[in-house]
């Protein structure tokens, strides 16, 4: 079971490009709760700050594919220095307008969240990327399967940072800590690049069209579709938590269960990754869906459950979240064509992004209207549209990349 680790282990610069991979974006989990805390201390508005940590996330997903169409094309290390000052200096932009403007002026801190969105640094789509050019079979499969499983830490790690800067300093501090962590870690992730000899572009074939858009190729939109959908399923589930936390009277104990989620799913993908062979796309997404339904039973107003029994169905269903991400993003980056996986990994982005967008407010609808039990019955649809979806994605797209 531990031989796809071995061999992963073995393949040289892989298991640091790795680690940076999770480094460079360690900042990210923990840039919306500084943001947040920070505009709504100034403008006394949850709302507000809602739409400056929108305002940033949508910048992130419309230009995920322009940043990687750059990187495919370009050396990658210098949109990586481009980007990481250009993002650490706008948030630290946002950082100082409470102490510059009035709380009126509001719409300025949701433009340069904008901006700053557009030039986040590219760390995951690029990563991701270089997994196939550095390895194949089932130390490929590892590599995507250990990324799915560790960054779920970066969900935990991330805000506690954050939430220890603004305790002990402020929310302008942890705005600027944010902005540190992305120029550090970026930083180290350029080097490991570099190191690893994936820094240059793949040289594209001569027959492929040079402006044909990926979006074209239905094997890849199915790809994405499940993706979406996957996170919109995802996304759905953790509003849940906070809803049903709150109206428990204990907010804090969402951020528990959230956790006890994210160790399942670490614990899942790292035994899964152990295994060898090619995944099963469907099988896999199947079993999360079948894992976010049976949360439907346990969860008001089919049931007015203990946080212990939510808790051990999140745990158990949360060992299925890894594996399915990890196969869903390893399937992308095979069924890109050659020289284009950054650009595949930037619309991967945009659909994610766009899947979190449609989820938030669904579930919100019927959080409101029935309860929990029916907004958790919808993140399961949504799995089983992913589900679907995934039958008609086809294998990886065989032929190792060079650099």
């Amino acid at each position: 079971m531990l031989r796809p680790y071995r061999q992963l282990a073995g393949v040289p610069h892989l298991p640091l490009l790795l680690v940076w991979t999770l480094l460079g974006r360690l900042h990210a989990p923990g840039t919306l709760l500084a943001l947040s805390f920070l505009v709504a201390g100034w403008t006394g508005s949850y709302a507000i700050a809602g739409l400056v940590g929108g305002a940033l996330v949508v910048g992130l997903g419309i230009a995920g594919p322009l940043r990687g169409r750059v990187a495919d094309r370009s050396p990658a290390s210098r949109l990586l220095a481009i980007t990481a000052v250009l993002y650490a200096a706008g948030l630290a932009t946002v950082a100082v307008l409470p102490s510059l403007l009035p709380s009126g002026a509001w719409p300025v801190a949701v433009a340069v969240g904008f901006a700053t969105g557009l030039v986040t640094p590219p760390v995951a789509q690029i990563g991701r990327a270089a997994f196939p050019r550095l390895a194949t079979g089932d130390a490929r499969e590892a590599a995507f399967t250990v990324e799915a499983s560790l960054q779920e830490l970066l969900y935990v790690v991330g805000p506690a940072l954050t939430a220890a800067a603004v305790a002990f300093a402020d929310a302008r501090v942890a705005v600027w800590l944010c902005a540190a962590l992305a120029l550090l870690g970026t930083a180290g992730f350029l080097v490991a690049l570099r190191r690893s000899g994936t820094d240059q572009p793949v040289a594209r074939p001569e027959h492929e069209p040079r402006h044909r858009s990926l979006v074209r190729d239905p094997a890849l939109v199915a790809a994405l579709i499940v993706s979406s959908c996957l996170v919109a399923s995802l996304i759905a589930v953790d509003v849940v938590l906070i809803a049903w936390a709150r109206d428990q009277g204990r907010p804090g104990l969402a951020g528990v269960l959230a956790g006890v989620w994210a160790v399942g799913s670490v614990v899942g993908g790292l035994v899964a990754g152990g295994f060898t062979g090619t995944p099963n796309l469907t099988r896999r997404v199947l079993l999360t869906a079948i894992g976010v339904a049976a949360l439907v039973p346990v969860l008001p107003p089919v049931l007015e459950p203990s946080p212990w029994l939510v808790g051990a169905v999140l745990l158990v269903s949360g060992a299925t979240i890894a594996p399915a991400i990890a196969t869903t993003t390893s399937r992308i980056g095979g069924l890109a064509p050659d020289g284009r996986a950054a650009e595949a990994f930037g619309w991967m982005v945009t659909a994610t992004t766009a899947g979190s967008a449609l989820a938030q407010p669904l579930s919100g609808a019927l959080l409101d209207s029935v309860g929990p039990a029916a907004a958790a019955g919808a993140a399961a649809l949504a799995g089983v549209g992913a589900t679907l979806v995934a039958l008609r994605v086809p294998p990886a797209r065989t032929g190792v990349v060079t650099p």
